[in-house]
């Protein structure tokens, strides 16, 4: 079986079970496009996006190399910002960044909030913070995902936190699909920057 097959049945098991097209990108790394197209594939006129998948399940379903790529993120960020930044609170966005949003969290004895994407509504098209962790008003917020693969979410993310009177000093992920600097001002630290040449 070839890795498009295997991409194609995995995102067609994670159908019948349940997931939306937003869930399946997240559990996949991909856009939702391409989720779309993994769906549809062999419907006339449906061009296949360009899209890169990223399996990291050999670190992210094991604790101590989560851990380990937890504290690199933090590291990083917090190499990049020598002034101290005065971070209140770590927003891990639903599903793969709660993980990593907890260490980092835990690490530094932060608050820890869970940001539930528009795209995992399914009643519309609205992102809410998880009434269950921290609130975000007049916090100083990093935001932490696994990937960006288009940066809507981020982009969403970071409006919304400013909505509520948050303040999103940073965006820590990381694989950066994109190759970006920072979304709606707010500077991207990232781990791994990927690039497909065609």
């Amino acid at each position: 079986m070839s890795s498009l097959e295997e991409l194609m049945t995995k995102a067609k098991d994670l159908h019948t079970e349940g997931h939306s097209s937003g869930q399946i990108a997240d559990e996949l790394s991909l856009s939702v496009d391409t989720v779309t197209w993994l769906l549809t594939q062999g419907k006339a006129g449906i061009a296949a996006p360009k899209d890169v998948h990223i399996d990291w399940t050999n670190v992210s379903s094991n604790t101590t190399l989560l851990g380990g790529i937890s504290a690199m993120m933090l590291a990083h960020f917090e190499a990049a910002n020598e002034e101290e930044e005065g971070i209140d609170t770590v927003v891990g966005i639903s599903v793969s960044g709660v993980p990593i949003a907890t260490m980092i969290a835990a690490e530094d004895g932060l608050n820890l909030a869970i940001y539930h994407p528009s795209k995992h509504n399914p009643e519309g098209k609205i992102g809410s913070i998880s009434g269950n962790f921290s609130k975000v008003s007049q916090k100083r917020c990093i935001i932490v995902d696994d990937c960006i693969t288009t940066g809507n979410t981020l982009t969403e993310i970071v409006n919304y936190l400013r909505r509520h009177k948050a303040t999103p000093v940073g965006i820590c992920v990381i694989f950066d699909k994109r190759g970006v600097k920072e979304i709606e001002g707010v500077p991207v630290y990232s781990l791994f920057t990927i690039k497909r040449i065609d």
